[in-house]
């Protein structure tokens, strides 16, 4: 075969003349090739080094300040006050002396002119008044805050330039955290109830809790974030439960249009483009990411280094995330069969069109799949310890552990999927909720769950990614996302479907993955793809979008558009249960170093007085709902604003038992804190880079979000997002097993909810009034 006649720089043999030696010029140009790339990515890596490192100034101001000195030493003055001529070395001349003294000092004053920048930068970004201050109204020291902010941020910043300015996150008093805390599940507890906690929390304070604190900001002080190592650690690694649909996650493809129905050109454009982001990023041209609010303040960029090349790997105890510098190839999952498909050919990133071609050969393949090798991915779906066992004993030698570092090792993993998938067919509805499970969790063994992130392409030309949660958050796999389809309309299709440019006949052919795999090993397959499929079994989405209303005709209510929502899952949660439950909100605090999600307790005692008298036949009027709203939506503002600055609740909190436990001592107050259940998980993954897409003029060209799996057995997880003007998309997850909740009647419940809130606050609306079956509708204001 070609492909193995390659894969040898020369052969040999013996004959009766001597030694007969062939050389293959093609594999030594390879080799070539390939050593010339990896060295350009070492310079350019130690390149950026150097510019980040010396940021925000440029390594070309040290020739400035060197010259500006050597400058002055001209004309006779000494700006070193004496310094200079005590770094003089006797032994030169007396110029050379001068010189080299003065380039000495030039240096020294340049690092600390740096330093002091930096120093000056971390302050400026320390700085959080801005988001507490009222929308449009912009207080005068936050004006110059800002003119300080863009002087000290230099120019053309490479993606991770503001890395060594950003601050680090600060822990909170714990009197502050114990207050929140009380203040937060006031309204889910009874008065006894409410009693024994405040005891318990107060207890906690005046003991136990100072001697915790002491060690928490002691890391503080010596690590970069005193959370995200522990919460990476013991949130996702350490857990031993199925990592499908119990934490990856999953984003849709476009919601209205498919740019081809080709499954092969889909794929050659759409690695292609992984892969020319990828370069982008290890380059770090890629923009620094900046708040939503605030276009001057930088987010912290740590998370974007394990995007490519990186996997999980299965332990007994806890689970690793292991990161490549580099991989020139993916692997390719079809039919049950595992290909190694290298994208770079002669050093250079091959065209879409090449792709294409490749990823076709593999479509045509008509190979069969190893014994063992058609549901070997079930391993990645089910429990983490059988798994880790199974590595252990089947994969740590010969060809199976040389396939199985071909895929950990590999750019990125991507199915080609036989089904097809999208909003489609007679009911369009439905459609999307296959399409959402199939993301989440597929088969269970089509998928490789351990991976940075799998893309799948179905057969009707859709796609979409399912992210591994350890290593990152959604929006950094969000991002990535985003410019992939967004270069898809850049890149183009032929008239055809396929995609231009043209293909090198040489390319050798995809290689199949080996695999010896014994009895014993399918065995434990067979029990992890039955763990795996009871779990997907039991999940029951529903994806659906809102187009009534956006957050258009929510701002002209002067309300947040994310806190309409939130009170919004209130109102619906109320309605479906009966009841208030503990609400989980994600929130970055990527405005720190190495920041990652901080809780927003959405459900608070603002939320629950409006809720109450929005069902209450007493309430006199809408004028009291519409007081009680705008008081909750104020709130949730405050708890979301008081997140991102660092004054949350749950890291704190989180962090102060895993001390605990490192110091072998109990809390019942952290115990019961940390066991409590969010039955409402909720998440909303906002656009970050609406420039890709003009949905105003091309509406079509929208994308339904993403969503994830239900947190708790009898709640909800819920996921939204806010698209244009005009649209609102849900992601709702909840689990068959219990009896008591339903996606689709949720679903209809947050509909309602939104209708019920948006007639409340437009004028000249309806006011509440209860129907027949006790739920609230709206009339007239008196």
């Amino acid at each position: 075969m070609a492909e193995a006649h390659q894969a040898v720089a020369f052969q040999f043999t013996v004959t009766p003349e001597g030694i007969d030696l062939q050389l293959s010029h093609q594999a030594l140009s390879e080799i070539y090739l390939s050593g010339v790339r990896s060295w350009k990515k070492r310079i350019i890596r130690l390149k950026n080094s150097v510019i980040t490192g010396v940021y925000p100034a440029s390594p070309s101001s040290w020739l400035f300040v060197v010259i500006a000195i050597l400058a002055t030493m001209y004309t006779r003055s000494d700006p070193s006050m004496g310094l200079i001529a005590k770094i003089q070395d006797q032994s030169m001349s007396t110029q050379c002396q001068a010189v080299l003294s003065a380039v000495v000092f030039s240096t020294m004053l340049w690092l600390m002119l740096i330093f002091t920048m930096r120093l000056c930068l971390k302050q400026l970004l320390s700085y959080h008044r801005w988001m507490f201050e009222q929308h449009g109204k912009m207080s005068n020291t936050t004006k110059v805050w800002v003119a300080l902010v863009r002087i000290f941020s230099g120019r053309k910043p490479l993606l991770y330039s503001y890395q060594g300015s950003l601050p680090n996150l600060p822990v909170p008093a714990i009197k502050d955290t114990v207050k929140r805390y009380l203040e937060s599940v006031r309204s889910l507890m009874d008065d006894t109830q409410f009693e024994r906690m405040t005891k318990l929390a107060t207890e906690f304070e005046s003991s136990l809790g100072n001697r915790l604190q002491w060690y928490l900001k002691l890391k503080a002080l010596w690590a970069a974030n005193y959370v995200s190592d522990w919460w990476e650690e013991y949130v996702y690694l350490r857990g031993r439960s199925p990592i499908m649909v119990n934490s990856n996650y999953y984003g849709m493809d476009f919601l209205y249009v498919t740019p081809t129905p080709i499954q092969a050109a889909r794929a050659g454009n759409s690695i292609h483009s992984f892969f020319l982001y990828r370069r982008k990023l290890n380059k770090e041209e890629l923009k620094p990411v900046s708040s939503a609010t605030s276009t001057v303040i930088p987010l912290c960029a740590a998370q974007c280094e394990r995007i490519f090349n990186t996997t999980r790997i299965p332990g007994e105890e806890t689970d690793t995330v292991q990161h490549w510098q580099d991989s020139d190839y993916i692997v390719v999952y079809h039919k049950g069969r595992y290909f190694r498909l290298r994208v770079y050919q002669a050093g250079r990133l091959l065209s879409p069109r090449e792709i294409e071609f490749q990823i076709q050969r593999i479509l045509d393949d008509p190979t069969a799949p190893s014994k063992g090798e058609a549901k070997l991915g079930a391993l990645t779906a089910g429990d983490r310890i059988p798994w880790a066992k199974a590595r252990a004993k089947y994969f740590s030698s010969g060809v199976n552990k040389r396939s199985l570092d071909c895929i950990e090792r590999a750019a990125f993993f991507v199915t080609l999927d036989d089904d097809e998938q999208g909003m489609m067919g007679d009911d369009p509805a439905a459609s999307l909720d296959r399409y959402a499970k199939s993301l989440l969790h597929g088969k269970c063994y089509d998928r490789w769950f351990d991976k940075s992130f799998s893309v799948v392409y179905y057969k009707n030309g859709k796609n979409g990614i399912n992210g591994e949660h350890s290593w990152a958050d959604a929006p950094v796999v969000a991002h990535l996302w985003e410019v992939r389809k967004g270069r898809d309309f850049q890149l183009g299709y032929t008239a055809e479907g396929h995609c231009k440019g043209e293909v090198d006949s040489s390319l050798p052919q995809p290689q199949k993955l080996k695999w010896e795999i014994p009895a014993e090993c399918e065995e434990q397959i067979s029990q992890s793809l039955a763990v795996a499929q009871a779990l997907a079994d039991n999940v029951d989405f529903h994806v659906f979008s809102f187009r009534e209303f956006g957050k258009g005709k929510i701002k002209k209510c002067r309300v947040s558009p994310d806190a309409f929502i939130q009170m919004a899952l209130q109102l619906a949660y109320y309605r479906d249960q009966k009841r208030f439950c503990l609400t989980y909100e994600a929130s970055m605090t990527r405005l720190f170093r190495e920041g990652r999600t901080e809780t927003v307790r959405s459900c608070s005692s603002e939320s629950t007085a409006f809720v109450r008298a929005f069902f209450d036949d007493n309430t006199p009027s809408a004028d009291v709902c519409r007081r009680l709203f705008r008081a909750a939506s104020e709130k949730h503002q405050l708890l979301y604003r008081m997140a991102m600055t660092g004054a949350g609740i749950d890291r704190h909190l989180f962090c102060l038992y895993v001390v605990s436990k490192y110091l072998g001592v109990e809390s019942p107050f952290l115990k019961e804190v940390l066991s409590e259940p969010w039955r409402l998980s909720t998440s909303q993954t906002p656009p970050q880079q609406l420039e890709l897409f003009d949905i105003v003029n091309h509406p079509e060209y929208i994308s339904c979000g993403g969503g994830f799996g239900p947190v708790a057995d009898d709640g909800y997880g819920v996921s939204y997002c806010i698209l244009g003007e005009n649209m609102i998309n849900f992601h709702i997850s909840c689990k068959h097993s219990c009896p008591d909740t339903g996606s689709q009647k949720f679903g209809a419940q947050i509909k309602k909810a939104l209708h019920d809130l948006i007639q409340l606050l437009s004028p000249n609306q309806k006011e509440p009034n209860k129907t027949e079956d006790g739920q609230q509708e709206v009339k007239k204001d008196k």
